[in-house]
């Protein structure tokens, strides 16, 4: 029988309530189930008890389904007693079980389930087929036999119309099963309201001080004065060269930001354009104005696995030259920057490209990987890839793909111990971003407990652009398991056309006011608050170093002291005493 956990929602990180629509109405659920890419023996309930799908757990045979194509569906019952639904005789990908549903203009629908093949294993793909034409692809998972595989993904509804919920995997001779399907609607305002309380939990914590006389009795209206001086999350832009001849453009930057990615200067084909002749002189030059501005810099990009994408004469080299050449590049860029970088994208763009891979073996990435631990072991080391969490469709950057990728590196012998990280691009069209899949993907990733970064954050120039930024923002910052945000856009003079936040004469750009009220609203503004008759004063501050005043009532004394909250504090109390 199914295990009894699953009321709770695979979607939202607490154990707090949120109003949400259901088939039945509108009522609370929490939501304090997490994603899991383990397989599992029995399948939990259906998060939302099903949400709008009928018949979700297959406790009524296989009411509500019909078969989708070719081929026959049935129900079944595990040895456990468990119902769960079978597309058998199968003769095309999408021969499958569906389930027709209205979707409502502007909503979110959040999907999951439960999956297992007759044999072997296979990517498991929900798609949503809205008319006679349009086939949305909504999520997928690695499904195999002998275990349950969950999927979780989403859609966000354009326009109101049916759709019809069918499954896919490339092996058509394979039994597809399946069990505990949920497909829940979230309004826009629903989304935010979580999106809010997330940010309060897990970007912020609570700080009490408690003040006293020497004599430690309360000393009751004490001022707290506090003020932050630098925010722990890192939330940055890339840069370019072009900054290195405006005073403008490094006026802007500094003021704003303390986190960047250089988005070309450091790549092989800018710093080798002619075998044998380096030329780091822009990348150093850019290196020395992050360094006296404060500026952390990611490493981007040691390789970069499209063929396209390499200097015009390594095109041209057999392996051996190639694994020659590949050597000397590695061990240049990485020693010339020891030490001065938090994070290299190691190898950029390997699940859709394999340029390295079929020239030199199926282990390259991961021995580039252990070199470049070797050379330099404290920046993190990401495996930076595009279509991730922005697009539904592509299967080859599939949350399932790029783990599986990654736990490839990772078992390379000598990898184990390498600071691996999640490098997830992020550039979305200029469309209404699927954000339940973007959530959906992030739970996927957040279960590996590696480090995840959203690295070239971009949205296609368009009339909402500034809106959907902000959704696409909002929705990175929200989630627990991202630990930092770079954009990829910058000033109109710098060449960032599609994503200019500021226009040729250094005025903010509807994306650039957005970006400006983020950074502003992400961090905790000076603050004064009164001790009560018990002399404690509360507060809620964002991750971050404090300077922290505290005056005696009759204004006869103060301290100052320094204070650190860290994403890992528990509710702190800090205890001053003050002499009268």
């Amino acid at each position: 029988m199914k295990a009894n956990n699953a009321e709770g929602s695979m979607l939202l990180f607490s154990t707090s309530l949120l109003l949400v629509i259901s088939g039945l109405g509108i009522h609370s659920l929490p939501y304090d189930y997490s994603a899991t890419t383990e397989c599992v023996a029995e399948t939990p309930r259906a998060q939302y008890g099903g949400g709008i799908i009928i018949n979700p757990g297959f406790d009524h045979s296989i009411d509500g389904w019909t078969v989708f194509g070719n081929g026959a569906i049935e129900g079944r019952i595990s040895n456990a007693g468990n119902r769960f639904i079978v597309a058998h005789n199968r003769t095309q990908p999408s021969d499958s079980f569906s389930q027709k549903v209205q979707l409502m203009k502007g909503m979110l629908y959040t999907f999951s389930a439960w999956f297992q093949l007759s044999e072997g294993s296979d990517t498991v793909s929900v798609i949503f087929k809205t008319n006679a034409t349009e086939l949305i692809r909504g999520g997928h998972a690695i499904a195999k036999h002998g275990c349950w595989t969950l999927l979780k993904g989403g859609i966000v509804a354009n326009y109101s119309s049916r759709a019809e919920i069918l499954f896919e995997t490339k092996n058509s001779k394979v039994e597809i099963w399946a069990d505990s399907v949920s497909l829940q609607p979230f309004t826009k305002e629903q989304w935010r309201s979580h999106q809010d309380e997330s940010i309060e939990r897990v970007r912020k914590s609570k700080v009490s001080f408690q003040i006293t006389h020497t004599n430690e009795t309360a000393l009751e209206g004490a001022r707290v004065s506090i003020k932050q001086n630098k925010c722990d999350f890192p939330f940055g832009c890339g840069m370019n060269f072009h900054i290195l001849t405006s005073r403008k453009y490094q006026k802007w930057f500094a003021s704003r930001f303390k986190f960047t990615t250089f988005t070309n200067a450091m790549k092989w084909y800018s710093t080798e354009e002619i075998q044998g002749q380096e030329n780091y002189n822009i990348a150093d030059a850019m290196m020395n104005f992050t360094k006296e501005n404060g500026i952390s810099v990611r490493g981007h990009n040691i390789f970069w696995d499209n063929e396209k994408m390499q200097p015009k004469w390594v095109k041209s080299l057999s392996p051996d030259e190639l694994r020659q050449a590949a050597e000397k590049r590695i061990n240049s860029v990485v020693s010339r920057y020891e030490g001065e970088l938090i994070a290299w994208d190691v190898v950029n763009e390997n699940l859709h490209f394999n340029f390295f891979e079929d020239n030199l073996g199926e282990n390259t990435s991961a021995e580039y990987f252990s070199k470049t631990y070797q050379l330099d072991p404290k920046p993190l080391l990401f495996m930076n890839e595009y279509n991730t969490i922005e697009y539904s469709g592509d299967r080859a950057a599939s949350p399932a793909n790029y783990i599986a990728k990654m736990a490839q590196i990772r078992s390379f012998p000598g990898n184990e111990g390498i600071s691996a990280a999640i490098g997830l691009q992020g550039h979305f069209t200029a469309g209404q971003p699927n954000l339940a899949y973007m959530r959906a993907a992030l739970d996927a990733f957040g279960t590996t407990a590696l480090p995840i970064w959203l690295t070239e954050v971009s949205v296609d120039s368009g009339p909402n652009q500034a809106e959907h930024l902000e959704e696409v923002l909002r929705e990175g910052y929200s989630h627990p398991s991202v630990e930092g945000i770079i954009m990829f856009a910058g000033p109109a003079i710098a060449g960032f056309k599609d994503m200019a936040l500021v226009d040729e004469n250094f005025c903010n750009t509807p994306a650039g006011d957005v970006v400006d009220k983020l950074i502003s609203e992400w961090q905790t503004e000076p603050q004064k608050a009164i001790a009560d008759s018990t002399g404690i004063v509360h507060f809620s501050l964002h991750h971050g170093d404090y300077d922290v005043t505290v005056t005696h009532p009759l204004g006869h004394s103060s301290k100052t002291l320094n204070l650190s909250v860290r994403k890992d504090s528990t509710q702190q109390t800090i205890h001053v005493k003050m002499h009268s």
